[in-house]
């Protein structure tokens, strides 16, 4: 016995040794935590964004009158949700919230993120501070100005058409996005990628491409990209409440892929400045052709040569769902802020686990779209 605990100290010195001298600490995080969680704000260093003089949403005529569909109701509790909120005709309709959690409750919106940075990399163009779509990721990053990354365009990040050489591999420890999860240097990974194919012709989600766009943006605005969506985002669409966003290191880079942590009614402003084409109360606060485009499939190629009819400048889409055009943010737990613009409806659904994948999207997303239009009729 002493023997057989003498050589899992020497494998377990030999193990810690190697993440040691390799640099890859980041491993500790990993394995003790394991797994991403809605509350991982707890865990990480966080960045503000604030609100001021919140509003609170208006409150439907027909409130909670109508019950949850069998169906929606298993499904929300199977999956363990924490909230699920349906605004319709701009007012709440229907709200409800499980296992402790309340309206006031954050929560994390994993890569719902990539869609709030594809908004504001819309303002940054509005307000000339980008070009256009197509300048060169290399006009801001000094690491994008040689090679094949001097290829890669602002319009190829938004579209998950990089090229970029990145694994996407969650349950894997040792994959890029852990590294990226759980490491303390983002900006050290997006200067030593390396470029896999050609940008522009082919979507493979990558979360570095958002990272690499809040990068841009920072430089492009000269603030961080927590400040620019509280100037440009979170006050203006009147929150109630301040959001955060988790950090790679104390007062260091966003985690602009995912790890935005708000509640359900704030996030729905998100889907309502896109149902109303960028609109907030009569202001625009990003354009409506900006908007348009980024809610249809860009011209892109899927791995098996067919064309892209899922995702736009990271907003997921699905052109004709049971005769309704639907497009949403998504979080890899079944964070979803769906927008369903023919029945002026946003449902938002937060919680701990999603459904299976179907092709481009999630099983579970139908039942909240099925149970949203059985609901409102």
């Amino acid at each position: 016995m002493k023997k057989g605990l003498k050589y899992t100290f020497i494998v377990l010195l030999i193990i810690n040794l190697l993440i040691v001298f390799s640099g890859n600490t980041y491993l500790y995080k990993t394995i003790f935590y394991n797994t991403a969680d809605i509350d991982d704000y707890l865990i990480f260093n966080q960045r503000k964004i604030s609100a001021q003089n919140g509003v609170e949403w208006p409150i439907s005529s027909r409130y909670n009158q109508v019950k949850l569909p069998g169906y929606l109701s298993e499904e929300l509790e199977r999956l363990e949700s924490v909230a699920f909120l349906i605004i319709q005709d701009d007012s709440v309709f229907y709200e409800s919230y499980w296992d402790g959690y309340g309206k006031e409750s954050i929560s994390n919106s994993f890569s719902v993120a990539k869609s709030v940075v594809g908004i504001l990399v819309g303002i940054a163009i509005d307000e000339k501070k980008i070009q256009s779509l197509d300048q060169a990721v290399g006009d801001f990053l000094p690491s994008f100005k040689e090679g094949k990354k001097s290829h890669i365009r602002i319009r190829d990040l938004l579209t998950m058409s990089s090229g970029l050489d990145w694994n996407e591999a969650y349950m894997n420890p040792f994959s890029s996005t852990s590294k990226a999860y759980y490491g303390t240097d983002l900006p050290d990974m997006v200067n030593d990628l390396g470029v896999a194919e050609e940008p522009g012709k082919v979507f493979r989600y990558q979360s570095i491409n958002s990272e690499v766009l809040a990068m841009v943006i920072e430089k492009a605005c000269g603030m961080n990209i927590s400040a620019y969506a509280s100037e440009k985002l979170w006050k203006p669409l009147q929150a109630m409440h301040d959001a955060s966003w988790s950090l790679d290191h104390p007062d260091g880079m966003e985690k602009a892929y995912c790890c935005i942590y708000s509640n359900a009614a704030d996030f729905a402003r998100l889907g309502s400045l896109y149902l109303h084409q960028g609109s907030w109360k009569g202001k625009q606060l990003v354009s409506a052709n900006y908007v348009k485009e980024s809610v249809h499939p860009a011209p892109l190629k899927m791995d098996d040569g067919t064309p892209n009819d899922c995702y736009g400048y990271a907003w997921w889409v699905l052109p004709n769902y049971k005769g309704h055009m639907v497009y949403y943010a998504r979080g890899i737990l079944g964070q979803y802020i769906a927008v369903i613009p023919d029945t002026k409806t946003i449902v938002v659904r937060l919680g701990k686990k999603r459904g299976n994948k179907i092709g481009n999207h999630c099983d579970d997303l139908f039942v909240y779209l099925d149970g949203a239009l059985e609901m409102i009729k």
